[in-house]
């Protein structure tokens, strides 16, 4: 491990800290093997202490111990590590296996490169979204508060500018107000008519400018509520089954599909996909659709959901994406680091649909993703042959 000696038993410490955590064992019964061993043998010990078997993917447990013990300490020279790294985790929640359980291979790499990752910058933070949801969903899933710091991108914190220059005025009317009626009573009639009238105007101005300030707010609430409608939580997407499917009877670049969610009975699906799919290609093939969009006939003809498809950029390749061998009939796909409940049925006068589909798309490895977070099944992520396509 390119590291010195303190800052090596240091990273040691606090991988022996994780994996016990993870296999709820007492790390002060290793803390004396700390000085005198690699990784690989302290991950070992624990693994025997723990009574459990070595795992059927040993073998990749092991190269990402290799890659942990010669990962780098100086902040500079990790750098391209940490983007290896980040490019591994474009296309799956954790290390290793399907889904979202971590692996002490995990935990591992998580408390080695935590020190290295703490000391960037936020911009060098912002470059590695991908490291960033692993570590925050890995801190989270192996309840490691107690050992690591958290780890937080900084954000800008919005103050508008119209509320700030609003209070000014508002101040020092008051005041203004308060010394000219002091002022006024010592004054003649006519003097006193000219600063009352002067002061009705000042109240009249300051009341203004108040009744100005929440109208200046207004575009910060709609701001506000459109960032909500953007997120993706707010689509109900599962994995389906295609039972059936045929042409419309009315409409040549229509085809209709009975679609099994693990719901009581199939749902029906329009989709323009005859240019691209004969129904024989779709029958018996595993797809994602959107299924709380609201229920509409299409050319007389009933549609319960949408499939979605990524494209390339003339539109002269179209095809469903895929959900990987062994995802379930009505899984829900998630996105990791987004939580947040679909809507019953989504509202088509508020376009949500439309505003969330721009940020859908396919990697270069052909993994769907929202904002590049992987559309993710039990089994894995959802895919296409079609790299950096739009989805809809």
């Amino acid at each position: 491990m390119a590291t010195n000696g303190t800052s090596d038993i240091k990273r040691k410490q606090g991988i022996v800290s994780s994996l016990c955590k993870h296999f709820s064992l007492d790390p002060k019964a290793f803390s004396s093997q700390v000085p005198g061993n690699d990784i690989k043998t302290l991950y070992i010990n624990i693994l025997k202490s723990s009574g459990k078997e070595s795992p059927q993917n040993n073998d990749e447990v092991m190269k990402w111990i290799a890659f942990a013990d010669s990962f780098p300490g100086d902040s500079k020279a990790c750098y391209g590590g940490l983007n290896e790294l980040n490019t591994d985790l474009a296309k799956k929640s954790v290390l290793l296996g399907n889904g979202f359980t971590p692996s002490e291979a995990d935990v591992i790499v998580f408390s080695v490169i935590h020190s290295s990752v703490i000391a960037l910058s936020t911009p060098e933070k912002e470059k590695l979204p991908h490291v960033m949801r692993w570590m925050d969903y890995i801190q989270n899933s192996e309840d490691l508060g107690a050992h690591f710091e958290k780890i937080l991108l900084e954000k800008p914190v919005f103050e508008p500018q119209m509320a700030k220059a609003a209070a000014k005025p508002e101040v020092t009317s008051s005041a203004k107000g308060t010394v000219q009626n002091t002022k006024i009573a010592d004054k003649p009639d006519a003097e006193k008519n000219a600063k009352k009238s002067d002061s009705v105007d000042a109240k009249k101005k300051a009341k203004g400018d108040k009744e100005a300030v929440p109208e200046k707010k207004a575009p910060e609430k709609e701001a506000s509520d459109k960032d909500k409608e953007l997120s993706v939580s707010l689509l109900n997407i599962q994995v389906g089954l295609i039972r059936k499917a045929w042409k419309h009877p009315s409409a040549d670049s229509l085809l209709v599909e009975e679609i099994d969610v693990g719901e009581a009975k199939v749902r029906q699906v329009v989709s323009g996909l005859a240019k691209y799919c004969s129904p024989e290609d779709l029958t018996n093939r595993r797809v994602v659709l959107i299924t709380n969009v609201k229920p509409g006939k299409l050319r007389d003809v009933m549609s319960e959901g949408l499939v979605l498809c990524a494209s390339n950029e003339d539109h002269t390749k179209v095809e469903p994406l895929l959900p990987p061998e062994g995802a379930k009939p009505g899984e829900p796909i998630s996105f990791s680091g987004i939580d947040g409940k679909p809507e019953d049925v989504l509202n088509p006068k508020k376009k949500q649909l439309e505003k969330i589909t721009p940020n859908l798309f396919t990697d270069e490895k052909g993994v769907a993703t929202f904002k590049g977070i992987p559309f993710m099944t039990s089994a894995g992520p959802c895919t296409s042959s079609i790299p950096k396509a739009s989805i809809k």
